[in-house]
């Protein structure tokens, strides 16, 4: 696969394009992070999955290695293709495509995963953020109603607003983030109070991580990186009143569940044809 030319955008999203993934396989045991550090050589990781291989292909393991540059991915298959790298063997790696022609579902980075990205391409001092608002919108006053005189069973609900701002780029937007829990026990003062710094935490990650989604970066062929608004993300936060704020928010259900990293499925892949047969051929 040739190498991407030109500038290349990159959102604050979950990596699903074609070209961005590799398949590594021929991996000895024990070779996790001797592959992280392999592969982190040639740009920022979004993940690396290490699996057994099936029973019907021999012993061994083989690993999906996600980029979030196109041109990271094919620079590193280049690179380590029949290389021993880190262990005895060689190993085999292909570029994976997705072979699905519906549209992939679109998702949000994480907040821990944006300030990662933001960091690699930006610096540690080319952003900034800033809480805005935290407002308990429960519906009741936490500080001044008594516990004992809560129900057995409260929903505690939070919004945040977060701002960012890229100060060498001229950029400031702002994040909205919703968050709730259920207290089963409204008279237990210590359930009370972590599940309030539970939903309070997660309603300031969901909001960075809204205020980093109206970011593209433009990674140029050089290394240089411009950056650009996203307008297709544009909301009207920036200048709404706190009560025009709150008829703005939808509360939408959101378990823990949801919010762990997507899996990766190889039928969700096709490779390269010509690389599967090499190693097909050299075992």
């Amino acid at each position: 696969m040739a190498l991407v030319a030109g500038p290349e955008v990159l959102g604050f999203r979950v990596p699903t394009e074609s070209g961005k993934a590799l398949l590594v396989w021929g991996l000895e045991e024990g070779a996790e992070h001797s592959l992280f550090s392999a592969f982190s050589e040639f740009g920022l990781l979004y993940s690396v999955r290490v699996h057994r291989n099936a029973a019907v292909a021999g012993p061994g393991y083989y690993a999906l290695v996600k980029f979030y540059s196109a041109r990271d991915a094919s620079r590193a298959q280049r690179a380590c293709h029949r290389q021993r790298l880190f262990q005895k063997s060689p190993l085999k790696v292909c570029i994976c495509t997705r072979q699905k022609a519906f549209k992939q579902q679109v998702l949000a980075l994480r907040s821990y995963k944006c300030k990662e990205l933001a960091n690699y391409y930006l610096g540690f001092n080319g952003w900034s953020n800033q809480i805005i608002m935290l407002r308990n919108i429960s519906g009741f006053d936490l500080e001044n109603e008594e516990l004992g005189g809560l129900l057995e069973r409260k929903c505690l609900k939070y919004l945040c607003v977060v701002e960012v701002t890229l100060p060498h780029h001229g950029i400031c937007t702002r994040g909205l983030g919703v968050a709730e829990a259920h207290v089963e026990n409204g008279r237990d003062p210590l359930e009370f109070v972590m599940k309030t710094g539970n939903v309070q935490k997660l309603a300031v990650e969901k909001a960075l991580s809204g205020a980093f989604q109206k970011i593209l970066l433009i990674v140029l062929e050089n290394g240089k990186v411009a950056v650009e608004y996203n307008s297709a993300q544009e909301e009207s936060i920036d200048s709404l009143t706190d009560e025009e704020l709150r008829g703005l928010i939808q509360i939408n259900d959101l378990s823990l569940e949801q919010l762990n990293l997507e899996e990766e499925f190889l039928s969700d892949f096709s490779f390269d044809e010509e690389h599967l047969l090499e190693g097909r051929q050299s075992n």
